[in-house]
């Protein structure tokens, strides 16, 4: 019996017993395994995959992290982590998987992903417009004579780590900066990060908050919400404070004062992906104290 044309073959949910092929699929695109955001992003998330017609795990996969009301009509839905596997690779799996995610599963809800210029003109093609920029930036932070000492009161107000009283207050910022309810992600965050810390003014208001969580050998920062630069620094810096690794980030290009601290204080670019949006003529919320994502997988 003949199989089926690759771009015929089915396409399902994955499960969390799908996470180690999911991290295998990474590794064999050149990726890190990321078994720790793997995770994450199939408990929170909808994970989609066509399974390898040799029986060797994925052929390929894709997340799709849903925001609003996820579990009806969401407002917004990231689509993330497209990996097609290298034997696979220009056969159309890419092109299949995202066409029935974004026509079939998604149809009608507006979308957004971050896209590496090897995959942008797919997206293009599907109808995706580039509408921001992020900048991914690496390396060991190194604290400048005359920053204020982390962790402490600085201009901005006072940075603190974050406690089981404040995820209401981290949850309403949130939403309001996002432009759409994340609960079901923010909920997730003191279990999956390594240290959660949230930023007060004078008067004891939350204004920003920001996570820092394990990725191989790297702590990622993110999510950083914060009122202004002076505070996104003063968060990043008090979390920098609390690890030997070297930090990981993706700061919105329109941040140019952040992006040149970070870089004088020995994070070096590593590449650019374009965010892209697709029903909608941009992210909602606030860009201006929205600084990084979570991660680019999940918006």
């Amino acid at each position: 019996m003949t199989p089926p044309p690759l771009i015929d073959l089915p396409i399902r949910a994955l499960r969390m017993a799908d996470l180690r092929h999911c991290a295998d699929l990474s590794e064999d695109r050149g990726w890190p395994r990321e078994d720790h955001k793997w995770g994450l992003l199939l408990a929170a998330g909808n994970g989609y995959g066509i399974d390898a017609p040799d029986g060797e795990g994925l052929a390929a996969v894709c997340v799709v992290t849903r925001y609003g009301d996820h579990q009806v009509k969401p407002d917004l839905a990231a689509i993330g982590m497209v990996l097609v596997a290298d034997r696979y690779a220009r056969r159309g799996l890419g092109r299949r998987l995202m066409t029935h995610v974004c026509d079939e599963v998604l149809d009608g809800v507006p979308l957004t992903l971050h896209a590496t210029p090897y995959g942008r003109p797919l997206y293009e093609e599907l109808g995706f417009e580039t509408t921001g920029r992020a900048e991914m930036l690496r390396g060991h932070f190194r604290p400048s004579p005359g920053d204020p000492e982390p962790a402490v009161g600085t201009a901005s107000g006072t940075v603190r780590p974050a406690t089981a009283e404040d995820l209401v207050g981290i949850i309403r910022l949130d939403t309001e900066v996002f432009g759409t309810d994340r609960t079901h992600i923010i909920t997730r965050l003191p279990a999956f990060v390594d240290r959660l810390l949230v930023a007060e003014d004078g008067s004891g208001i939350l204004v920003g908050y920001a996570a820092a969580w394990p990725n191989m050998e790297t702590h990622v920062i993110g999510p950083l919400i914060a009122k202004d630069t002076a505070t996104a620094q003063a968060l990043v810096a008090s979390l920098a404070a609390l690890t030997d690794r070297p930090l990981r980030t993706d700061v919105d290009v329109r941040h140019e004062e952040l992006l040149a601290w970070l870089k004088e204080r020995g994070l070096a670019s590593v590449a650019f992906n374009a965010v892209m949006t697709r029903g909608l003529p941009g992210l909602p919320g606030d860009w201006t104290r929205r600084w990084a994502p979570l991660t680019v997988a999940a918006g």
